[in-house]
């Protein structure tokens, strides 16, 4: 009989982080407790807009990263400025929740982050108010998924966390307790 899969990031929640929160805040109840919601990846291709094999490339390295299938995004209104008319691809995006959202989280912290260069912590000022945090990431090579060889161009992306967190005091405390690592 086949064991079930446990993320080590929902046992250590459980187990530590549940508890952490409750004695800092004095919540009464567990389920005042807040958690990660989802994880929002974000992808623009704005400069790629015109050639439609660069974006699927774009896509697919998206799709990777995350484990899932991306969803194009698609421009609302037309902008001659900038050359785009309603409807076309303008980007690509991937909503994970569960225990791919807690996989992904996992390998973000223990094996991407790290590999940045330079890397001092992410920067502690990028709460919305609301208890959700965003992280631009400069290149996709970060992640081991992506091969350097195989890359067209270096392009980023941007990650949201949504938590269930009322204040963005509790959501970064709660992102440390999980392994975020902050910059002092």
């Amino acid at each position: 009989m086949a064991e079930k899969y446990i993320n080590r990031l929902k046992a250590r929640y459980d187990s530590e982080v549940v508890s952490a929160l409750t004695k800092t805040f004095g919540y009464k109840n567990v389920m005042q407790v807040p958690k990660l919601e989802k994880i929002v990846l974000n992808m623009r291709l704005g400069d790629i807009k015109d050639n439609a094999k660069s974006i699927q490339t774009a896509i697919k390295e998206l799709e990777l990263i995350a484990g899932q299938k991306a969803v194009e995004t698609k421009a609302k209104k037309s902008v001659a400025n900038f050359k785009v008319r309603s409807g076309m691809t303008v980007g690509a995006k991937v909503t994970l929740r569960g225990t791919r959202m807690l996989d992904f989280f996992d390998k973000l912290v223990s094996i991407s982050l790290p590999r940045v260069r330079d890397f001092k912590g992410v920067s502690p000022d990028a709460f919305d108010g609301r208890g959700n945090y965003a992280l631009g990431i400069k290149e996709q090579l970060i992640f081991p998924e992506i091969s350097y060889d195989q890359i067209e161009k270096v392009r980023g992306f941007d990650i949201s966390f949504i938590t269930t967190a009322k204040t963005d005091e509790e959501a970064k405390e709660l992102l440390k307790q999980l392994g975020m690592p902050f910059a002092k």
